[in-house]
C-alpha cells in the first residue's frame, strides 16, 4: 500500500484570482441567474394561469422551464458565492450531490428538448392526428420517463466516480464539481469511466441529437410546401431551437467526451458555461418569450401585479 491522504474535500476553482475580477465574475453570473429565474418563473405562470395555454406544447414548456430554474440553481449560487468569500471548499458529499443533480438535470432537459422536437414535427406534419398523438397521456409518461432516464444516468455515472479514489489533489479544475475534472485528479484507473461516458454521450446524446435533427427536416420538408410568410414564421421559431440544441450538446461533449488527461482547464470551463448556463437563459427567449401568445399572457400577469 502506498502511503496517501484520502482527500475529504474539494477545493473549486475560479476564473480569477484578483478581488475586482472575481467581483465581476459573480456580479455576471447573477445577472444571468437571475435573468434566468424571471423569464423561465414568467413562462410557468403564464402557462400555469392561462387557461388557453393548457396545451401540450406548453404543457412541455413549463416542465422545460421548471427543469431549467432547477438546473441552474445547482451551479451558479455556489459559483457567485465562492468567487466572493474565495472560500471554495465543498465536501465530498456536496461535491457528489453537485454531480448527481448536474447530470440528471442535463440528461432530462435534452430528453425534454427532444420530445419538444417531436411535438412540433406533430403539429406542423400531422395537425389532424396532433389530439391524439399528443393527448395527455402521452404527456405525463413522457415526462415521467424523461425524469426516470436522467435519475438513473446520474445515478450510474456518479457512483461509478465515487467508488475512485482521490488521493493525489483535491483542486477541481472547474467552477462546479463535474465527472472530467474529478477523473483527471483521481489516483485511480479512469478507463471504465471515460468508456462509460462515451456509451452515454453516444447512446443518449447522438439519439437525441439525430431525432431532432430528423424531427426538424421533415418539419422543413412541410414548410417549404407552404407559403413564403408561413415558411418565414416556421424558419424562424425551428432555427434557434436547434441552435440551443446544438450549442448544449457541443460544449456538453467537448467537456465530458474528450480524454481527461488532454483537457484544458480555461476551455474546460468556458465550454461549461455554455452547457450548464447559457441553454436555460436562453431556452425562455426562444422558446416561448417570442411567442404571441405567451406574450400577451405575460403582459396580463405583469398588468394584474402592477
Amino acid at each position: 500500500m502506498v502511503n496517501s491522504t484520502m482527500v475529504t474535500e474539494f477545493l473549486l476553482m475560479g476564473f480569477a484570482e484578483l478581488l475586482e475580477l472575481r467581483f465581476l465574475h459573480a456580479l455576471l453570473f447573477l445577472l444571468m441567474y437571475l435573468a434566468t429565474l424571471l423569464g423561465n418563473l414568467l413562462i410557468v405562470s403564464a402557462t400555469t394561469l392561462d387557461q388557453s395555454l393548457h396545451t401540450p406544447m406548453y404543457f412541455f414548456l413549463r416542465n422545460l422551464s421548471i427543469l431549467d430554474v432547477c438546473y441552474i440553481s445547482v451551479t451558479v449560487p455556489k459559483a457567485c458565492v465562492n468567487s466572493l468569500t474565495d472560500n471554495r471548499a465543498i465536501s465530498v458529499a456536496g461535491c457528489a450531490a453537485q454531480i448527481f443533480l448536474v447530470f440528471w438535470l442535463a440528461v432530462t432537459e435534452l430528453l425534454f428538448l427532444t420530445v419538444m422536437a417531436h411535438d412540433r414535427y406533430v403539429a406542423i406534419c400531422q395537425p389532424l392526428h396532433y389530439p391524439v398523438i399528443m393527448n395527455h397521456q402521452f404527456c405525463v409518461w413522457t415526462t415521467l420517463v424523461s425524469l426516470l432516464s436522467g435519475l438513473i444516468h446520474a445515478g450510474v455515472h456518479t457512483g461509478n466516480t465515487f467508488r475512485l479514489s482521490f488521493c493525489q489533489s483535491n483542486m477541481v479544475h472547474q467552477f462546479f464539481c463535474d465527472i472530467p475534472s474529478l477523473l483527471r485528479i483521481s489516483c485511480s484507473d479512469t478507463f471504465s469511466n471515460e468508456l462509460l461516458i462515451l456509451i452515454s454521450a453516444m447512446g443518449v446524446g447522438g439519439g437525441c441529437f439525430i431525432f431532432i435533427i430528423m424531427s426538424y427536416s421533415r418539419i422543413f420538408s412541410t414548410v417549404l410546401k407552404f407559403q413564403s410568410r408561413e415558411q418565414g414564421k416556421a424558419f424562424s421559431t425551428c432555427v434557434p431551437h436547434i441552435l440551443v440544441v446544438s450549442i448544449f450538446l457541443s460544449s456538453g461533449s467537448y467537456v465530458y467526451v474528450r480524454r481527461s488527461a488532454s483537457s484544458d482547464t480555461i476551455l474546460d470551463m468556458i465550454f461549461s458555461v455554455f452547457y450548464s448556463i447559457v441553454p436555460p437563459l436562453l431556452n425562455p427567449i426562444i422558446y416561448s418569450l417570442r411567442n404571441k401568445q405567451v406574450k400577451e399572457a405575460v403582459r396580463k400577469i405583469v398588468s394584474r401585479k402592477f
